[in-house]
């Protein structure tokens, strides 16, 4: 068995490997490992090798990529699939140090250390210029309660700080368990002196933190980001801490990194700038090391995948028998966490027809991951849904219905804070196809972007959806509609779901909604 380790890593991990008899373990650098891929079994990384197509050719007897961190944007996940190459990772083991340094830039911030700093050492003695503040009695703002945002709220109490946050597939109970009071992102904008970012990049994070977010803040508000780049909007912060807006800013993360030369972000005196470097610390490195080298040595000895971010845990057969249904499954609930409003509490997923009768594990996983990855640091899959909506307090139940001549469907309902909705799908031609959505049939494919609305069911709103889409050059590609059967005189509710060729934005939808009859629109947007 080779391994191959193609960047630094700590010495005990390293030690790990060597200690299983009969293994060659070859120690590279990203310059000089290549040579060595034509027959190693399994490939250790970080973050700066790039595991793209080319480099799998390259490795005909691979059989494991090790990332020793918590993402694997550096790995073709699509790629090492199709090479039948297990990929997994080690989510949380630098979740201390990173909350760690965040509290860091805090302090700094609070206490104006880089300035002080500087200033002394130039020789000047400035202690009225550099009057601080105290994180005591302040508010901080958790934008994400994954394994980091729940490190820094442990750490944040200790500084009597008051602590809330948003985070849209928590429990309210898990949060207050925590010590944090669960709001929703425009009252954390409002109500913190402090917010910190630990979320991952999704359409939705992509630039959260822009001129028209900072305008909802406190006056004089700090800003940290020690997670991914793309969620500042870096022009808009830069406009913000010279006004005075953002009293200060500490980002360990860029986008691009490192920053072009010049940047002028970089030149205001109130940021703190570090080389993302948040989760590098001694003690994080030999964790993910450690917690790699075990779970590779499991797997390569007796074939248990921990941490797998692409790897079922079926038989090939069953796979090939439930693998058309782990998309339907996916995509409602995909589409449920975009429909819902509310914290979600709990999943009800029940299985039709003769999909009944399958191992339908794999289905549930899916419907999870579904709903977990509109905003995630850590990317939900079959694998890690379970636990990582175990730790958000999210149950999940599965019921049966194989009744002679029922169709093959899948119904999915998640249950929020504010009710529940229920969305059922199937396979039509092999391709994921809604049936009924908040009880009322309607047919759709659940691909590309969508605008779901309901509305009450009068005249006039088809055409006001024409001319909104039309006047804004939005074409459409597809409008699928549905409406409920009217009840003793009840009123009628329909739904459309506004498939069109890009993704309709916010401004958009406002035009929409301007209808009185309209009552919810909003974008859904499926995986390519």
């Amino acid at each position: 068995m080779k391994i191959l380790i193609a960047e630094p890593m700590a010495p005990a991990a390293i030690d790990l490997f060597r200690s299983v008899e009969g293994w060659d373990v070859v120690v590279a650098d990203p310059k000089t490992y290549q040579p060595h891929l034509a027959d190693c079994d399994a490939l250790v990384v970080r973050s700066a090798v790039k595991v793209n197509a080319d480099v799998l050719s390259k490795a005909p007897k691979l059989r494991v990529i090790g990332r020793a961190g918590v993402g694997v944007d550096n790995v073709d996940m699509k790629a090492a699939t199709a090479a039948g190459v297990l990929v997994m990772n080690t989510p949380g083991g630098n979740a201390v140090s990173v909350a760690e340094h965040t509290l860091a830039m805090m302090l700094s911030l609070a206490r104006n250390v880089i300035g002080a700093s500087a200033s002394t050492k130039s020789g000047k003695w400035e202690k009225k210029k550099f009057l601080g503040n105290e994180l005591r009695g302040k508010t901080l703002g958790v934008v994400g309660l994954g394994n980091i945002g729940r490190e820094l709220v442990i750490r944040a109490r200790a500084f009597e700080m008051r602590i809330i946050g948003t985070d849209p597939y928590v429990n309210p109970q898990v949060a207050a368990d925590l010590g944090a009071e669960l709001v929703s992102l425009d009252e954390l904008y409002a109500q913190s002196d402090y917010i910190s970012l630990h979320v991952g990049v999704t359409e939705e994070t992509r630039g959260m933190i822009n001129a028209a977010t900072i305008a909802k803040m406190k006056d004089g508000v700090r800003i940290i980001n020690c997670a991914r780049g793309e969620l500042i909007d870096q022009a808009a912060l830069l406009d913000a801490l010279n006004s005075g807006k953002v009293a200060g800013a500490g980002l360990d993360v860029f986008d691009p990194e490192p920053p072009k030369e010049g940047e002028r972000l970089l030149a205001a005196a109130n940021l703190i700038a570090t080389p993302h470097i948040g989760g590098s610390t001694e003690e994080a490195q030999e964790i993910v090391g450690i917690r790699i080298v075990k779970q590779m040595v499991e797997y390569l000895q007796n074939g248990v995948a921990i941490n797998a971010v692409n790897m079922p845990a079926l038989s090939p057969e069953q796979f090939k028998a439930v693998e058309p249904w782990l998309s339907v499954a996916e995509r409602l609930g995909l589409f449920a966490s975009y429909v819902a409003e509310g914290n979600p509490k709990a999943v009800r997923i029940t299985y039709r027809g003769k999909i009944a009768s399958m191992n339908t594990s794999l289905m549930g996983y899916a419907g999870l991951a579904g709903i977990l990855n509109r905003s995630l640091e850590q990317k939900a899959n079959i694998v890690n849904a379970v636990i990582i909506a175990k730790e958000r307090g999210l149950a999940i139940t599965e019921t049966y219905e194989s009744r002679t001549g029922s169709s093959d469907s899948i119904l999915l309902e998640l249950e929020t804070d504010k009710g529940c909705t229920a969305v059922e799908g199937t396979l039509v031609l092999g391709k994921p196809r809604l049936i009924q959505a908040e009880g009322i049939t309607c047919e759709a494919g659940l691909a590309g972007h969508i605008v779901y609305m309901k509305n009450r069911d009068v005249p006039g709103v088809i055409g006001h959806v024409g001319t909104v889409m039309g006047r804004n050059s939005v074409n459409i590609a597809n409008f699928a509609l549905g409406r409920n059967e009217a009840v003793d005189g009840a009123e009628r509710y329909a739904i459309a779901l506004v498939e069109t060729d890009e993704r309709v934005p916010e401004s958009v939808l406002g035009e929409l909604k301007t209808h009185p009859a309209v009552l919810v629109a909003r974008t859904v947007e499926f995986p390519a």
